[in-house]
């Protein structure tokens, strides 16, 4: 799957719906934590968009060395105090202490982790830390194409902003709530689940 995914990083940035949805996600944390992780990163949507929050650190973890590259290359300017972090490896299990993370950020990438994602960001995330993802609905998700075998087939695509938010919950988490973020790019409407949950 990394090589995949390291085919589509050059031109990654070029989808609007990247950062709007990370920076709707973004907007669902809570203001100074001390550790920000975004899981899945890809380019840096999320981190990048993290720094108003004004953490004190950033990590941000993706599996493909070449989207690592890119958002490394891009933080020369959006990121000149070097706040971030970025790594190579995976973002299951996250290369995080249990309880060190106040926030843990995942914008779209969640059909690709499976349900045990949602359990290992509960155990990085301290008490009353807050987690924010990002899911595509069952009535737009279709598993097909060349990344349809890799995906994992623990977790059920959500039909409503209540089923998106009980993945959470049903993963540990005290508390969910799910919001649809939409747009219309490219002549068409694109939309996903967005979910704020507290552990």
């Amino acid at each position: 799957m990394t090589s995949i995914f390291d085919e589509q990083a050059a031109g990654y940035d070029d989808d609007l719906f990247h950062p709007l949805v990370a920076e709707t996600l973004i907007s669902l944390l809570p203001p100074r934590p001390a550790l920000l992780v975004d899981a899945a990163t890809g380019t840096g949507a999320a981190a990048f968009a993290s720094l108003g929050l004004s953490p004190s650190s950033v990590l941000g973890v993706d599996f493909s060395t070449l989207m690592i590259e890119r958002a490394r290359a891009k933080a020369t300017s959006l990121d000149p105090a070097g706040v971030i972090s970025w790594q190579v490896g995976p973002a299951v299990p996250l290369p995080v202490a249990d309880g060190a993370a106040d926030a843990v950020v995942c914008a779209s990438a969640l059909h690709f982790l499976g349900a045990t994602a949602l359990t290992d960001w509960a155990r990085v995330l301290r008490p009353g830390g807050v987690l924010a993802f990002s899911i595509s609905s069952s009535a737009r998700f279709k598993r097909d194409g060349p990344m349809a075998e890799l995906m994992p087939r623990d977790l059920r695509i959500p039909g409503s902003e209540q089923e998106a938010a009980a993945l959470a919950t049903a993963a540990g988490f005290s508390s969910a709530e799910g919001q649809t973020v939409k747009a219309h790019l490219g002549g068409r409407e694109r939309s996903v689940f967005a979910v704020r949950a507290v552990r």
